[in-house]
């Protein structure tokens, strides 16, 4: 599969990750779809070169989509951690 085909599966996979995500959503629309596009870049990466998965062949195969959809997770999930360690603290004074 394409460079470009993981860009627009990675566009999807960010958005069900981010919906599969619990807790509260700090990034908006276009981070999410960055992350997805890294994440899912990421995992198919992974999945060939680490994991020897070499069923990612096509753009409508189910283990191409839960690859995606799980680097994308996981992105978000450290980003989320990252953001919330971070940022978004109340300030008192």
């Amino acid at each position: 599969m394409g460079t470009i085909a993981w860009i627009i599966l990675g566009l999807a996979a960010g958005l069900l990750a981010n919906m599969l995500i619990p807790g509260k959503r700090s990034q908006g629309l276009i981070v999410t779809c960055m992350i997805g596009i890294i994440g899912a870049i990421g995992g198919g990466w992974a999945a060939a070169t680490v994991f020897h998965v070499h069923s990612l062949h096509g753009f409508f195969n189910l283990s191409t989509w839960l690859t995606a959809i799980a680097g994308s997770a996981v992105l978000l999930a450290a980003y989320r951690a990252v953001d919330a360690r971070n940022g978004h603290r109340m300030i008192r004074h």
